[in-house]
């Protein structure tokens, strides 16, 4: 055998950066060992040490220059781990940040373990061209990445960067506490907010136009013990007028039960899940579906989130007393044929949306409850009696969003003790996983799709819940009419391959 061969079928058989470091979880101490510029000149990282030997993830474990520079350094002996050149960058970024961002440091003067906060509103550097660039920055890069949400933390020495992509939280880079209130002041200045008001919640939105894509950004800030936090929902607009039903994932079952709700001419169709599951897409996209010349569809929502062409939408606000409620009375006489309604959360706007819904509208709302049963039950609890609820509501749709397999890295994996017995198959049952590759950062993971439960109110149905019974009893009165549950059409998803067990295990567990 040639020494090459020989080397890198040695290599091959040492563990590798994921199982030495899961998820990318690093001790710290190590990033003292070697100096940040040789690991960016090497495209190298330290993974683990154990006594004198140190675990090297390397994008090219047979240089040996590289390696003599380490074991200069370092004094231990290492051992190289074959990883991705994007894996080794993406852990570079995480512990020490972009290139772009090192360069805003050094122009505002701020060293990179600086955790002292400015001391005067004068320190707040807002239009300074740095800060400017290093947010731009931060919001660029989250959009590239397709994460749906921003979360800048504040904490007692620094300050935390995290991206929610694909309905995970994922840290991306630690910036120093000095920088907190200049990045936060930025970011009112371009949702034109009160930068002096650091006392009190705001919320406020960025419209940007970038090359093919129509983005808005929704501001949210609090305070807390370290500076002012802040969120940023980014919101594609593009995208839901691109989505159809097929495509958000309903079988096909459950897609004939969904159309046949939004093609009747009256009734209410609730939409449950929790914040994040995707319940506003789904009904613009149902109003898509039903969107023509002769039907007035009209909304209310709080806020707009995206726009549809040919549908009347309105916007509460709650502070100059515009609420659901009251816009549904006006609603009704605008003689409307199709009403969707962003929340039923109380009362009045409850009794509204089924006095309309059996006067002839079809109306579609959401509401926050953990399952399709529950929903009935929550709109009794909500002080509507049993006998308008079922008169009313024709079909309740729940759902959930998991990730979906990266298609550059499937493969067959053996099922564990867990996830077998989770989904009733036999132990060593082989079924689709990602092993993880730069397309999807190495999360196996790439996009989401929905899992749903859809519930009609068959006549069964109807006659169950004017007993005023459990959501338990309502549900398996559902189950009995048809109805397939979450984590049923969930297990059919992870059958053909489009997600895993664990997905389906973390999305109907954690209820």
């Amino acid at each position: 055998m040639k020494r090459g061969a020989a080397s890198a079928e040695l290599l091959a058989k040492k563990p590798g950066l994921r199982e030495l470091a899961p998820a990318g979880k690093i001790d710290q101490s190590l990033l003292r060992l070697i100096p940040e510029h040789l690991m960016r000149k090497h495209l190298l990282f330290p993974v683990k040490k154990s006594g004198n030997r140190l675990f090297i993830a390397m994008a090219e474990p047979f240089n040996i220059l590289a390696i003599d520079d380490l074991r200069l350094f370092t004094g231990c002996d290492v051992e190289p781990l074959a990883a991705g050149r994007e894996e080794i960058k993406l852990l570079i970024e995480k512990y020490f940040g972009a290139p772009e961002v090192e360069m805003a440091m050094q122009d505002l003067g701020i060293e990179p373990g600086d955790a002292r906060p400015p001391e005067t509103s004068e320190e707040v550097l807002v239009d300074e061209a740095p800060v400017i660039r290093l947010v731009n920055l931060l919001i660029t890069r989250a959009i590239d990445e397709e994460a749906s949400d921003i979360h800048i933390e504040p904490f007692e020495h620094t300050v935390r960067i995290r991206y929610r992509i694909d309905g995970l939280l994922t840290e991306v880079m630690n910036l120093p506490l000095k920088m907190i209130f200049s990045i936060v002041s930025r970011i009112k200045v371009m949702s034109n907010l009160d930068i002096a008001e650091r006392r009190l919640p705001q919320d406020g939105r960025v419209p940007l136009k970038l090359p093919g894509r129509d983005i808005d950004l929704r501001i949210s800030t609090m305070p807390t013990m370290y500076g002012e936090k802040v969120v940023i929902r980014v919101l594609n607009k593009g995208n839901v007028k691109r989505y159809t039903l097929e495509q958000l994932g309903f079988s096909g079952y459950n897609l004939k039960r969904f159309q046949g709700f939004i093609k009747s001419s009256h009734g209410l169709l609730l939409v449950t899940g929790p914040t994040g599951s995707g319940k506003t897409t789904t009904l613009y996209t149902a109003l898509n579906e039903i969107n023509t010349i002769e039907q007035n569809i009209i909304t209310v929502e709080d806020p707009v989130e995206y726009t549809l062409a040919g549908v009347n939408q309105a916007q509460v606000n709650d502070k100059a007393g515009i609420t659901f409620a009251n816009y549904l009375r006006s609603i009704l006489r605008q003689d409307p044929d199709v009403i969707m309604i962003g929340e039923i959360r109380d009362h009045q706007t409850a009794a509204i949306a089924v006095q309309a819904a059996v006067t002839g509208h079809l109306v579609l709302s959401t509401i926050h409850t953990n399952d399709a049963p529950g929903a009935v039950t929550r709109l009794i609890n909500m002080g509507i009696a049993p006998f308008m609820v079922a008169s009313s509501v024709t079909g309740v749709v729940a759902q959930r969003l998991v990730r979906r397999i990266c298609e550059n890295c499937k493969q067959l994996s053996i099922l564990d003790r867990t996830e077998a017995a989770f989904a009733g198959l036999d132990p060593g049952t082989l079924l689709f996983t990602g092993a993880g590759c730069e397309n999807c950062k190495f999360t196996g993971y790439k996009g989401r799709i929905a899992i749903y439960e859809v519930m009609t109110l068959s006549p069964h149905l109807h006659n169950t819940i004017l007993k005023n019974v459990s959501t338990e009893e309502i549900r398996e009165a559902a189950v009995s009419a048809g109805m397939v549950t979450l984590k049923e059409d969930g297990l059919a998803k992870a059958a053909r391959g489009l997600t895993t067990v664990r997905e389906i295990m973390r999305a109907c567990l954690r209820e």
